[in-house]
């Protein structure tokens, strides 16, 4: 069920500073592989795609239930962008445009093992009038409401200042020191965790050094270019509590559950995309685009059920010009 599909609050003028508003949001996607082999499609879905026009779109889906293997009770997204006029006590001016993505789910159940009341998914950019090519940005709002394995509760701490202050000088975030430090950091714990399986040291051992390029490439020290526009995992999860199931897991962000698989929990992607400007008749400005994507639940699915399940997902960015 839509409402509101696209109607526009606000538009920008062609003279002066503007924004190209860009959000995304589902509450459920994947694709089963046994006991059933079904695709999942993303549900209410919403997009907020190049587009100067300041609005709001949202979508609602009621009680669903694929197969009996993974239901939940009610979902609904929303993305927005908005001009916003503000001055601080000195009366400088930090106006600029806000975009908004939203996801939340109530009441999931998958295979009965993973179950939670609420999961809210939310991810915000703000970028300034002046120098706003890169956004601050904020996950507030973000959290697990009575997340469950097996009837257990999991404790979960997020950390929801992960990417830290808006870097200076309009530098992105894959190019601050201190950004890159601290999911260092988070990598390290969990690379060093005891009785890690080999197959996710090895994929931790290349994050770790897919890092130190970053770092070089921040400092012009690297001595070659990766393919593409780069980007990096991170993950909100300081700290998830023990859960006393017989060979339950976790490391860092991820839950290894015996005869189930494994869980990932409230995973961030930062990057930097190309941007694509054929809707936008103005010349000049960004040639890419800092993003941000959250998805609170990824799922890698063995033995009692197969395949993969992403649970509320949202990304937001923007171009700011000129």
């Amino acid at each position: 069920m839509s409402a509101n599909p696209k109607p526009p609050m606000e538009s920008q003028s062609d003279q002066g500073p503007y924004h190209v508003y860009h959000a995304e949001a589902h509450v459920l996607s994947g694709n089963l592989k046994h006991p059933v082999e079904q695709p999942i499609e993303k549900k209410a879905r919403v997009v907020l795609e190049k587009t100067r026009d300041a609005g709001h779109v949202t979508e609602f889906v009621k009680e669903t239930s694929l197969e009996g293997l993974i239901s939940f009770k009610a979902g609904y997204t929303h993305a927005s962008g908005s001009k916003i006029e503000k001055k601080d006590l000195w009366g400088n001016d930090h106006s600029g445009w806000v975009t908004l993505s939203t996801s939340v789910l109530e009441g999931l159940n998958v295979f009965e093992v993973i179950t939670a009341d609420r999961l809210v998914a939310q991810v915000s950019t703000e970028h300034a009038m002046k120098h706003g090519h890169v956004p601050k940005v904020t996950f507030l709002g973000t959290r697990f409401e009575n997340l469950r394995v097996g009837g257990y509760p999991v404790k979960v701490e997020l950390d929801l200042a992960i990417c830290g202050d808006k870097p200076k000088e309009d530098k992105p975030y894959l190019q601050d020191r201190g950004f890159l430090d601290r999911v260092q950091r988070q990598l390290d714990d969990i690379a060093g965790a005891k009785g890690l399986p080999e197959e996710l040291e090895k994929k931790y051992d290349a994050k770790i050094a897919y890092i130190d390029d970053l770092k070089k490439r921040a400092n012009g020290r690297s001595k070659g270019e990766r393919n593409g526009y780069p980007k990096l995992e991170c993950t909100l999860v300081k700290s998830i509590g023990p859960i006393p199931i017989p060979g339950v897991k976790t490391f860092g962000n991820i839950i290894f559950i015996p005869d189930f698989g494994t869980v990932s929990l409230a995973e961030v992607e930062v990057g930097i995309a190309p941007y694509d400007g054929s809707s936008d008749k103005t010349e000049g400005g960004p040639q890419n685009s800092n993003y941000f994507a959250l998805h609170m639940l990824n799922m890698h699915l063995g033995c009692i059920g197969g395949g993969t399940v992403t649970g509320g997902s949202v990304s937001a960015n923007g171009h700011t010009h000129p």
